[in-house]
Formats: C-alpha cells, sequence, structure tokens
C-alpha cells in the first residue's frame, strides 16, 4: 500500500521526530505503551479496527534511520485473543511540501504480513483501515511536535546559548521611594545624601523600605521642644510681674488725689 499525508512542520523537524521511536508508537492511533517500556524499542498494546471488528496486537516498535529523508518503521505483534500474529515494514521518505516548505510531505510506502483475523480481511478494508491509521498518525504527530518539539541538540542544530546577566555590574536604578528624587530631577545632579541613600537601601528587606521614615523635604516637622516652652516662661514672668507692679502704683496714686 501507498499514501501519502502532510504535517505542517519543516522536514527536519519532523525527520528528527521520526528518529524517536517512542514518539512515533504513541503518535500511532490505538497504541498503548508499557509502563517499563523501552524507549528504543518501545512494546505495548494495539487495538486496531478493521471493516466492523477490532483486533488487539501486543508487540514492539523500532525505527531505522536510512538517508537523510528516509525512515523504516517495523512493527511485529501477536494477537492477545488468539493465535495470529501480523508484521509491518514501512518505509517512508520526506520532502518540503509543493507550495510551502514549512510542510512536510510523508511518502509511505508499506507491507503488512499477517495470519489469523487480519487475514481473514477483505483487501478493500485493510487498506481503508491502513490509510485511516497513516492520516490519524499524521495529526497525532502534528499534535505532540506542537506541545514537544525535538531537542535542538539531538537533531544537530546548536542550542542558542544561555545569556548571562551581569547583574553586579548593571546600574542600580533609583528607587521610587527615595525622598531625594524630584530634588535630583530640578538641579541635574545626584547629591551625596541621595547617593548614600540609595546604597543603604540596597540589600534591605522590602518591610524595611516601606516602614522606613522619610528623609529630606517630605521628612515629618518635628514636635516643638520643651526648651522652647521654658524660654517663653522665662521672659513672660517678668513682664508680668512689671504689669501687676504698675497697676499697683497707678492705684495708689488714684486714691491719694482722691
Amino acid at each position: 500500500m501507498e499514501h501519502e499525508v502532510y504535517v505542517p512542520f519543516p522536514v527536519e523537524t519532523v525527520r528528527q521526530a521520526l528518529t524517536e521511536p517512542e514518539r512515533v508508537a504513541r503518535c500511532i492511533p490505538g497504541c498503548q505503551l508499557d509502563a517499563d517500556a523501552d524507549p528504543g524499542t518501545p512494546g505495548g498494546r494495539l487495538r486496531l479496527r478493521i471493516g466492523s471488528s477490532t483486533i488487539t496486537y501486543r508487540g514492539t516498535l523500532t525505527v531505522t534511520v536510512r538517508g537523510a529523508d528516509t525512515v523504516t518503521v517495523e512493527a511485529s505483534g501477536m494477537e492477545s485473543r488468539g493465535d495470529g500474529s501480523a508484521e509491518l515494514s514501512l518505509t517512508v521518505r520526506l520532502a518540503a511540501g509543493p507550495d510551502d516548505a514549512a510542510t512536510t510531505v510523508m511518502r509511505c510506502a508499506g507491507t503488512v504480513t499477517s495470519t489469523g483475523r487480519l487475514a481473514e480481511a477483505t483487501d478493500q478494508a485493510a487498506e481503508s483501515a491502513g490509510r485511516r491509521v497513516l492520516d490519524r498518525f499524521a495529526a497525532n504527530l502534528a499534535a505532540d511536535l506542537t506541545d514537544n518539539p525535538p531537542d535542538a541538540r539531538d537533531s544537530g542544530t546548536p542550542a542558542a546559548a544561555p545569556t548571562a546577566v551581569a547583574a553586579f555590574d548593571s546600574e542600580v536604578p533609583q528607587s521610587s521611594l527615595d525622598p531625594l528624587a524630584d530634588a535630583d530631577d530640578q538641579d541635574g545632579t545626584a547629591p551625596a545624601e541621595a547617593a548614600h541613600a540609595r546604597r543603604t537601601m540596597i540589600g534591605r528587606s522590602a518591610e524595611e523600605v516601606d516602614h522606613a521614615p522619610p528623609r529630606g523635604r517630605y521628612a515629618p516637622v518635628p514636635a516643638p521642644q520643651s526648651a522652647t516652652t521654658s524660654a517663653t516662661l522665662r521672659w513672660a514672668a517678668p513682664a508680668a510681674a512689671l504689669a501687676l507692679a504698675s497697676a499697683v502704683v497707678v492705684g495708689r496714686v488714684l486714691r491719694r488725689r482722691r
């Protein structure tokens, strides 16, 4: 049987995906891998629908890369209920899409040798089942590539080197909590006091910075000191005594005139 399917990814991406046997196996519709399956030769169960019947096989799958654009998939299994068996040899050739280089055409050509229930199926039913499996495999592969793209290190494409950030060489941005920020903007210079305040804020916790008392022109006006009150009393007491003495003298003079 021969059949063509399309995958909306470049040829190199699809080729790399097909070299991963575990990915190929989990994209086959109806396949359920064993929990302890070997990634190189995955094994599990495959439910295959032929006409009105469903056959379950237990088997393994292998993938072989043959050149830059050809991959061979081989699988074999035994019926879980019965004595029948099936062997598949599928050759997949990859080519860029005729209208879009970001699309890959998978040209599949394969043969199946079987005994048991699969051998009893008509050629038309077997061919229809094979085409349906390949169509669904291409759709599953596209979805799998969207969620799990191939590792760039495995595909031969050099991965981008991580960018190192020199945090200690970067300029520390001026904090919005700096009370001298407006003064810096007005005269275009950074006073020593503002620079010192920014340096001392580095390394302090957010709670300490949030609760730190403001400084500069936004600092709260200090409450009047007791010394001011004492000074007021010192000059107010003699003035009161002088006023009282003057009142006594004036009173005596008025009494004498009467």
